[in-house]
């Protein structure tokens, strides 16, 4: 997708600029945001590997999220995220990352977490946390690429407010 595309060569110049790599640890989005950053042209400057942990064994295997959580509060919830993108830090080379997990539809749903609830964590390997669960609308392809939008533009944003 075309904005996917313009978002990740904007989040490359400013990882470059920054002295950042990224990593993704993604779920419901199964890869999209790496796919979206790698389709730039020497991302490998800037990017460091991609986790696509679909399944809660893989999230537990890969990144750490432990089984507690996961029985306690559901694989689409904030600590869930928190602890994937603390594992994608831990276990990359990264310095900035991001992790998404959600309910892209048609089923999956539940009363209290409807189709489109997708929930996001951002973090560095400094001090910079941010976690953040969003609705968004449409059928599963609309929900994975606004999902994909939303992670790559929250990292654009942090980096632009905080470029040396």
């Amino acid at each position: 997708m075309e904005s996917h595309l313009l978002l990740s060569q904007q989040l490359g110049q400013l990882l470059l600029k920054t002295n950042h790599i990224m990593a993704t640890a993604e779920s419901c989005t199964g890869g999209g945001v790496a796919t979206a950053i790698t389709d730039v042209a020497g991302s490998s400057a800037w990017f460091d590997r991609a986790f696509v942990t679909y399944s809660n064994e893989a999230k537990m295997e890969m990144l750490g999220v432990k089984s507690q959580t996961l029985d306690l509060y559901g694989a689409v919830s904030e600590p869930i995220v928190l602890e994937m993108v603390n594992g994608a830090l831990v276990n990359s080379k990264a310095t900035i990352a991001v992790s998404i997990s959600g309910i892209a539809g048609p089923g999956g749903a539940t009363e209290d977490k409807p189709v489109g609830t997708v929930c996001f964590a951002w973090a560095n390997n400094i001090d910079w946390r941010k976690v953040e669960t969003k609705y968004f609308d449409g059928d599963r392809a609309s929900v994975r690429s606004q999902a994909i939008t939303y992670a790559l533009q929250v990292v654009i944003e942090y980096l632009s407010e905080n470029a040396k």
